[in-house]
């Protein structure tokens, strides 16, 4: 493979990259997927997805990512394992790296994804998908009438909290200072939200659970030292998002968080090279919009290619 000029490789395998796959392949692109040492993206670690069209029983996140690949191979995708370690878009054919393997290719769709910013705390890991999310609007629904809590004072959390209180009986925001990083407009709203309670100068220590699901908090007053535990059924961590764009630094543009920047389209700066997903997305971060910037992104690359060729 890394003597051959790819016509478009993929970098992710998540719903963003897989779609790219699936549309790329249907035009006969015969594209390449670069799948990470993580392949499937955030929904690998996700139990139930309840708000994709077309699961009116729901899925599991895992089977819902294999799904997607079976439909990408059928299309004549390929795919090599393992993340992308190094690439050069400097000229053409671009070039990249998995390790020691060289890969090229006339055209890339970036869908590298990112990944939630976790505490690192006993118990995060273990109630991940099972109280624990990153993802109010992906599992709120699944805590209705249940004490919630959300780690955070800035905007992420306090969109977290004010979309919980339509589900939880009580949200209370834990923060480790005593004001809020948020913009003024959000913590006003949460601040005065009846069903919000602010927990101040408090971190969380610990994630407590009965072995199969959360039920408490431990927490510490960072000025007093005092610790406690707080029930709670559902536990956000609203920490914000790290984008997977290191191996772009120099290459391709970003904002001030390490998006992508995109313009028209899923263009970047560089021409041949597209964008989908959540690299760039950092306000819906579903499934659905991933999907449909996969989509997007291989339209913009297939049209992009066929205007190089004529």
């Amino acid at each position: 493979m890394s003597q051959e000029v790819n016509e478009v490789i993929i970098l992710g395998s998540g719903p963003a990259g897989l779609t790219a796959a699936i549309y790329c392949g249907r035009a006969n692109l015969k594209p390449v997927v670069v799948e990470g040492l993580h392949a499937g993206g955030q929904l690998i670690n996700t139990t139930d997805v309840e708000n994709y069209p077309g699961f009116p029983e729901g899925v599991q996140g895992p089977e819902m990512m294999e799904l997607f690949k079976k439909q990408a191979a059928r299309f004549e995708t390929r795919f090599v394992s393992g993340d992308a370690t190094r690439i050069d878009l400097s000229s053409t054919p671009f070039r990249l790296w998995v390790e020691e393997q060289e890969l090229t290719a006339r055209s890339i769709i970036v869908a590298t994804g990112a990944s939630p910013r976790t505490l690192d705390i006993p118990g995060e890991v273990q109630y991940a998908g099972h109280g624990v999310s990153y993802c109010a609007t992906c599992d709120g629904f699944f805590f209705r009438g249940q004490e919630i809590a959300v780690v955070g004072g800035g905007d992420t959390a306090m969109e977290e909290a004010l979309f919980l209180t339509k589900f939880g009986s009580r949200v209370t925001i834990v923060h480790r200072r005593d004001q809020l990083r948020a913009s003024k407009i959000m913590a006003d709203r949460a601040l005065n939200h009846d069903k919000i309670e602010l927990l101040w100068d408090t971190v969380v220590e610990e994630v407590l659970g009965d072995g199969s699901k959360v039920t408490a908090i431990r927490v510490r007053n960072v000025k007093s030292g005092e610790i406690s535990e707080r029930p709670c059924g559902g536990f956000f961590v609203g920490v914000g998002h790290v984008p997977t764009t290191a191996i772009f630094e120099g290459q391709l543009a970003t904002d001030e968080q390490g998006y992508l920047k995109v313009g028209v389209g899923s263009t970047t700066d560089v021409p041949g090279v597209f964008v989908a997903g959540d690299v760039h997305d950092h306000v819906y971060r579903q499934a659905v919009t991933a999907a449909g910037a996969g989509c997007k992104a291989a339209i913009d690359c297939e049209r992009w290619l066929e205007a190089q060729s004529s």
